[in-house]
């Protein structure tokens, strides 16, 4: 199956191999397509970008400081080996040993009491950082959801390329913000005393021009999905500088061109 030609098993496949879901032979039969065809490479660097953005929402997981007082307190509060007393020593001996037997539990006592309030201090301690982290998880999912609200939801996709096939712009569009995003990805770049200028190739009728490129590595337009929607081709021509009306077509060269499609999202 040709999967250019299958837009939602592209768009499918292209989030599955950005997410690391797509494996074995599947993924090495993907990566093979993405190098030998323009659309695959860029629908797959639309889903990176996607996931990409997303990643940054999520907070650095940074040990709790309990967990460094806890370990603290069990080295200062484990006690140390006793030496063990030779049998057959005197009743000296054994008066000593029973003193130090006595100043060891006296010692113990102390030492659990002194854990016992440790513990209780840092359980309270752990308790009230773990709302806090609660309380910063609730925050960062309302915040995900307004950054997914807001996220641009592509629909439309081409790979502008020149006469020897090679992808020289990246174009996108959003038809619920009305927006197309040109991002260049070839080394070609106009003089200074032309523009470049996008055009929509209707499957009747002339080009319309949709506007004229800055020099920046990402162009920002706006449009109606009238003017995108059932658009089988997008064209950019080489034109004066600020670009020409567009009634009449380009009036300089077609220098990139490319199909338009609808990714199914």
């Amino acid at each position: 199956m040709n999967i250019v030609n299958n837009p939602n098993l592209l768009d499918q496949l292209a989030a599955s191999h950005a997410l690391g879901t797509l494996r074995g032979g599947a993924r090495r039969r993907f990566e093979t397509l993405a190098r030998q065809s323009a659309t695959v490479r860029a629908a797959a660097l639309i889903w990176q970008e996607r996931f990409a953005a997303m990643t940054e929402l999520q907070a650095a997981d940074v040990p709790s400081p309990n967990v460094w007082k806890r370990i603290e307190n069990l080295i200062r509060a484990e006690p140390r080996a006793a030496a063990v007393p030779v049998a057959g020593a005197g009743l000296l001996d054994g008066l000593r040993r029973a003193v130090g037997l006595w100043r060891g539990a006296a010692l113990a006592g102390g030492l659990a009491s002194v854990a016992a309030v440790v513990v209780g201090v840092n359980l309270n301690g752990e308790v009230k950082t773990r709302d806090g982290q609660l309380a910063q998880l609730v925050q960062q999912k309302d915040q995900l959801a307004a950054e997914l609200r807001a996220a641009p939801q592509v629909q439309y996709v081409a790979v502008l390329a020149d006469g020897q096939s090679a992808a020289s712009m990246v174009v996108t569009f959003d038809p619920k913000n009305q927006r197309l995003v040109l991002k260049r990805v070839g080394g070609y770049q106009e003089a200074a005393d032309k523009s470049l200028q996008l055009w929509a190739l209707p499957p009747a009728g002339g080009p319309k021009s949709l506007g004229v490129l800055g020099s920046e590595p990402v162009v920002r337009l706006t449009a109606a999905e009238g003017q995108v929607r059932e658009v089988p081709a997008l064209a950019i021509s080489l034109e004066p500088k600020g670009g020409v009306p567009g009634e009449g077509g380009p009036t300089g060269p077609v220098l990139f061109k490319g199909a338009l499609l609808q990714t199914g999202s």
